[in-house]
């Protein structure tokens, strides 16, 4: 049952994180929206032998974690979580590809960036913000809705697990588990209790006059460091997809020490 608990807990954590006051959770939500947007789109476009090219864009998500002031073991933790898929996905590179270990490599280290960016994306911003930012660039409505609700109603899905975990448990307290024989109708009554829950959720919506669209009362104007955040990042997105700024780098540092 703890475990339940705690994982309530770990759903909602980076959204409590959102409620910090700091540099970056100032910020208004689309410039960081669209700054993690081009990250992302620079990072995966690059070649799939490339590794020190990736090393500069580590820069964009530890300066993001120091400034924002965020605790790194969630992060990492939720990291280590996606990355058994990443491993699964690219363990066979060096079988089928003479420079497999590189494609991994390379593979390991645009998840990590882009996983962790987007961690931090919802712990400085919060879900909510990051719907309305959605919307505000023309994403469909659909989409944003979906994005939403799976989110915020994992944890009322966990909760009525939790309910019928305790309720088994009280009626078969020697039991550890549950019995192969009563797995399928427990299935059958988490669904539905699910259906049941979830139209009474739809039903409370409506009441308040949920109409299919989303509205967030937060941050309405962008300001001028608002913008240069976005322009500053995104000029060294480009700089680093256009440039070998690791060899530039080594080249000066090389300089510097000749002299």
């Amino acid at each position: 049952m703890s475990r339940i608990v705690d994982s309530i807990y770990n759903i909602r954590l980076l959204d409590d994180l959102a409620r910090k006051d700091t540099v970056i959770h100032r910020i208004h939500p689309v410039p960081k929206l669209l700054a993690t947007i081009v990250y992302l789109i620079v990072v995966v476009s690059f070649d799939r032998y490339e590794i020190s090219g990736l090393l500069p864009f580590v820069m964009y998500p530890m300066v993001l974690i120091l400034l924002a002031e965020l605790p790194a073991k969630p992060i990492l933790k939720r990291l280590l979580m996606v990355e058994p898929l990443i491993i699964g996905i690219g363990i066979l590179n060096p079988i089928f590809d003479p420079r497999g270990w590189t494609t991994f490599s390379s593979i390991m280290i645009k998840s990590g960036l882009t996983v962790t960016t987007c961690l931090v994306l919802v712990a400085t911003t919060g879900l909510d913000q990051i719907a309305q930012a959605l919307r505000t660039i023309k994403v469909p409505s659909l989409f944003v809705l979906q994005l939403l609700l799976a989110f915020r109603y994992i944890s009322v899905l966990i909760e009525e697990l939790a309910r019928m975990l305790r309720a088994y448990a009280l009626r078969a307290p020697r039991q550890k588990g549950i019995r192969l024989k009563d797995s399928g109708s427990f299935a059958g009554q988490l669904l539905l209790r699910t259906l049941d829950r979830a139209q009474r959720v739809y039903d409370s919506m409506r009441l308040r006059g949920f109409s299919g669209e989303y509205h967030s009362y937060g941050k309405s104007t962008i300001k001028e460091k608002d913008l240069l955040y976005l322009l500053a990042w995104s000029l060294f997105f480009i700089a680093g997809r256009t440039y070998d700024l690791p060899a530039i780098l080594g080249y000066l540092v090389e300089e510097a020490i000749s002299r």
